[in-house]
């Protein structure tokens, strides 16, 4: 099998990013013409690269999926540990927006199978443990707190303050969760910190 044109990866990736931006402002699902007409390409590129809407929505969630996954490990290289999950939650956030826009269609996926829920937790826990992990060695957030416990959080947060409407509510929600990790006096001590 020979590998892509050029273009053409340009091409899907360009549907994709537009896709997952689209996907991430509508408040119900956009039409395949839209999305094309918003990528600047006509109906037929667009079926090329995702014959049917379930392939469009299937990319761009694993897409939004791999990003988170692979964030957590870029942030941990760039930010001290604390901040890396800060911004990582704010990347949990577009993930949860750019559900909205293709709700419809990924559950239908997830109902018939086509895509694996359990797998897809089990990836973004693991992202969330690693930072965790990095924060607990560095100090900076509490050893009590789970992946699932953030996790939980991040989805109820996200739940009342969703993105990109109540931005605002939904970072200062999410400061006060980084303020609730973070290592009391108490437990220092107990540290012996």
């Amino acid at each position: 099998m020979r590998a892509p044109r050029a273009d053409a990866t340009r091409n899907r990736d360009q549907l994709l990013a537009v896709a997952t931006r689209v996907f991430g402002s509508a408040d119900a699902e956009p039409s395949m013409r839209a999305i094309a007409r918003e990528a600047g390409v006509g109906i037929a590129t667009l079926y090329r690269h995702f014959p049917t809407r379930e392939s469009l929505v299937d990319a761009v969630y694993r897409d939004q999926v791999a990003r988170l996954t692979t964030g957590a490990r870029e942030l941990l290289g760039q930010l001290p540990p604390a901040a890396a999950m800060r911004r990582w939650m704010d990347l949990f956030g577009d993930w949860i927006a750019t559900k909205n826009g293709m709700l419809d269609t990924l559950l239908a996926m997830i109902e018939s199978g086509e895509i694996a829920h359990a797998q897809t937790r089990a990836e973004l826990l693991a992202a969330i443990t690693t930072i965790l992990d990095a924060s607990r060695a560095a100090g900076d957030l509490r050893s009590d707190i789970t992946a699932e416990d953030i996790a939980a959080s991040l989805i109820g947060i996200f739940t009342v303050a969703p993105r990109p409407e109540h931005e605002a509510k939904a970072s200062r929600l999410l400061n006060l969760l980084m303020d609730g990790l973070r290592p009391t006096a108490a437990t220092l001590s107990a540290r012996g910190l």
